[in-house]
């Protein structure tokens, strides 16, 4: 299977705090005077080793490979609210800082590299923000499965798009004394808070699927994906997908659906813009950006003022930040009467998208570039285990492995479709 990219910091042992398609990253408009309670699973976990399908790997320069396990999957016991908190043993003493300087990365290690770790309990919080998709679902069951491997325990926390919940939980996780943290943040700005929490307590964090900074500008651990290779590899199909259809420019129109106020969406649109206008040639339709909370019903909602307003337009080429994006899109697009043969949709995520190829039904969702939740959570947690019993540096970045896939390849490459 493909495997994850990594870069290592030289030597130090580093604090760390990430849909798309349609993730991967998806992410909903926060509210950050919400008081709704965080939800909290249990700590059951499966047997399997966490790990993600895909055939094309992105990375920096300088990366090297990491094998990931398997693509194998069960299902995540969400557990109800309250349940299955970590207990507030401590994981074992750490040395003291030794970052070193121009490391651009934020330095929060409770462990140095060469200390030769903790022996005791391991113990570790996981932050989603929004632990009902089905992206975050299959990336808590690889964090779970990763866990019970190592022998450690794990407290998933879906905090539901809500920023204060979201410090509440790190502050939880710091009172109950854990080992690390993982943690999706629901808007990025709150970033140098929870950087600072951890570093203060002495808890290594890393941050999934959306990069986050302190306050000096450096960046958290990261495992994820690269948003502007991930808009590339979607742009790419599109662009391919309507050339060969024969479409004109004056006939067609581009739907990007994005959050306007996520870095990670914002970075996919211009890789799939940049992308799509090599693949397609001289034709390029115009763009029309459309701005959602990056969730389902305000795709259709917002690409329905679109077509009000673009009365004339035959045939739709969409992406979005995520599949909630496109998927919302296309099934817009449905409703107003535009056929499949008129509809060329690339999702990011393909855990929505394949529910039409499942089906066999004739779509406008014709590909969708598939990220394996998996594999992201899976990794943070090798990575933080590595780090706590044998003082293994955290990589500064870990790029998981996409794939595009339609109605014909789906299941080989691994898409759950629930």
């Amino acid at each position: 299977m493909s495997s994850l990219k990594r870069r290592t910091f030289g030597a130090v042992a580093v604090c760390t705090v990430a849909a798309l398609m349609m993730t991967g990253c998806s992410s909903g408009k926060n509210d950050v005077g919400s008081t709704a309670p965080p939800v909290v699973s249990d700590t059951g976990s499966a047997t399997d080793t966490a790990g993600g399908a895909g055939a094309s790997d992105s990375a920096g320069a300088g990366s090297t490979s990491v094998d990931t396990g398997s693509a194998d999957s069960g299902s995540v016991d969400t557990g109800s609210a309250g349940s299955g908190s970590v207990d507030t043993g401590s994981a074992g003493s750490g040395s003291a800082d030794t970052g070193s300087a121009g490391s651009g990365s934020a330095d929060s290690s409770s462990v140095a590299p060469g200390s030769g770790g903790s022996s005791g309990p391991i113990k570790i919080a996981a932050i989603d923000k929004q632990g009902t998709q089905q992206y975050f679902v299959d990336q808590a069951n690889g964090a779970k499965e990763a866990a019970a491997a190592a022998g450690a325990t794990i407290t998933v926390t879906d905090v539901q798009l809500d920023s204060n919940a979201a410090i509440n939980a790190i502050n939880t996780a710091i009172g109950q004394k854990v080992s690390g943290i993982i943690i999706t943040v629901p808007d990025q700005k709150i970033g140098p808070q929870a950087i600072e929490l951890a570093k203060a307590a002495g808890i290594p964090l890393i941050a999934t699927n959306d990069p986050i900074k302190d306050a000096s500008g450096a960046a958290a651990p990261f495992v994820g994906f690269n948003s502007t290779q991930m808009g590339e590899s979607v742009g790419k199909k599109a662009g391919e997908l309507y050339k060969a259809a024969g479409w004109s420019a004056a006939d067609t129109r581009i739907l990007n659906i994005q959050k306007e106020d996520l870095s990670d969406c914002v970075d996919r649109g211009k890789g799939a813009i940049d992308a799509f206008t090599k693949a397609a040639g001289a034709d390029i339709p115009k763009v029309i950006d459309v701005s959602t909370d990056a969730a389902t019903p305000q795709a259709i909602d917002k690409t329905g003022a679109a077509l009000t307003s673009n009365p004339t337009v035959k045939n739709w080429v969409v992406w979005g930040c995520n599949d909630e994006s496109e998927t919302g899109g296309v099934t817009e697009l449905q409703n107003a009467g535009f056929g499949a043969d008129t509809v060329i949709g690339v999702g990011l995520g393909a855990y929505l998208t394949c529910k039409d190829w499942k089906a066999g039904a004739k779509t406008g969702n014709k590909a969708a570039l598939f990220i394996g939740g998996k594999s992201v959570g899976g990794t943070a947690v090798k990575e933080l285990v590595a780090l706590i019993k044998d003082g293994t540096p955290l990589p500064a970045e870990t790029i998981a492995p996409s794939q595009i896939v339609d109605m014909t390849n789906w299941e080989k490459a691994g898409v759950e479709c629930t």
